[in-house]
């Protein structure tokens, strides 16, 4: 028998927040695996870096620099990817911030960054990627929500909130992209290891977060989810994952 070409090669995998944690985590596997990257960060250095290292080892990435905030810098690097590779077969809304706080604190500021980072950011991927999927009726849209999207905990009712947004987009994009082939999962990671405990701005909820955070598991574990949901046969739509260490209670 002749050995089959991976699922994951030669897709077109748009991802944002790539530069560190789970998006860097995972366009190194998918990279691994042959395919085509557009990555999106608002590191420039460290998101260009990053290419650099991917091409070096063969693959075919691209980078630019992308504040998910901006719609219209999502949008740019949409076409980014069009223009490179003539399609987008799978968006990764990956980018998030995570400044827990008790709301009697009123960090109105952060609330305000989670809300444009975790709900819009969403949105606004999905709003890039969508029509090229329309038109190639085909596509893979995967946004990233949380255990915290399932389950909310003192301190972090404005980003368990976020969270739940992403899950109910996710829902209703899933029903509503039936008549182009389009896939939707969204991807519920629980402690994992990377720099989002640093988004905490409030010292004393760092240090309990940190302590969750003991038990975490490595980035490259979502990356294998995501890898997971992406080479199912063209058939199969994985709509959510949920995941945790096996240690974490909550």
């Amino acid at each position: 028998m002749q050995d089959q070409q991976d699922p994951i090669q030669n897709k077109v995998v748009v991802i944002t927040g790539a530069s560190s944690g789970l998006g860097e985590a995972t366009a190194r596997l998918l990279a691994e695996r042959g395919a085509r990257l557009v990555l999106g960060a608002r590191r420039t250095e460290r998101i260009e870096a990053l290419a650099a290292e991917l091409q070096r080892g063969g693959a075919q990435a691209l980078a630019l620099t992308t504040d998910v905030t901006d719609c219209t810098q999502v949008q740019a690097l949409a076409d980014a990817a069009l223009r490179a590779f003539g399609r987008i077969d799978v968006m990764l809304n990956n980018a998030g911030l995570m400044p827990h706080s008790p709301l009697e604190r009123r960090k109105i500021a952060d609330w305000d960054r989670m809300i444009d980072v975790n709900i819009k950011g969403v949105l606004y991927g999905i709003a890039a990627a969508l029509p090229a999927m329309q038109a190639q009726k085909s596509g893979h849209i995967i946004n990233v929500s949380s255990v915290a999207g399932h389950k909310v905990r003192p301190g972090s009712a404005v980003y368990a909130a976020t969270k739940h947004a992403v899950l109910a987009l996710s829902e209703g994009l899933r029903q509503e992209v039936k008549p182009w082939n389009i896939r939707t999962t969204v991807i519920s990671p629980g402690a994992v290891a990377t720099e989002l405990p640093d988004s905490i701005t409030e010292p004393d909820i760092a240090d309990n977060v940190r302590k969750l955070y003991r038990s975490a598991i490595p980035a490259a574990t979502f990356a294998r989810m995501v890898a997971f949901a992406i080479s199912q046969p063209e058939d199969v739509d994985i709509n959510e994952i949920l995941f945790r260490p096996t240690s974490q209670e909550v």
